[in-house]
């Protein structure tokens, strides 16, 4: 899914956080937030901002 991307991605961290708070970061700038929307992302949508910031 994300292979297009291996060569613009360094490192990729994983944090583990509670109470159902799933938040998708680059670069320190958060791309989506389950928190916020209340849903887990579709992975289209991830890889459209993933497109356009490392574009």
């Amino acid at each position: 899914m994300f292979n297009h991307f291996r060569s613009k991605i360094s490192s990729l961290e994983l944090i583990p956080s509670s109470g159902g708070v799933f938040e998708v970061s680059v670069n320190g700038e958060k791309i989506y937030s389950k928190k916020e929307t209340g849903e887990f992302p579709d992975h289209d949508l991830i890889i459209k901002h993933l497109e356009k910031l490392l574009a």
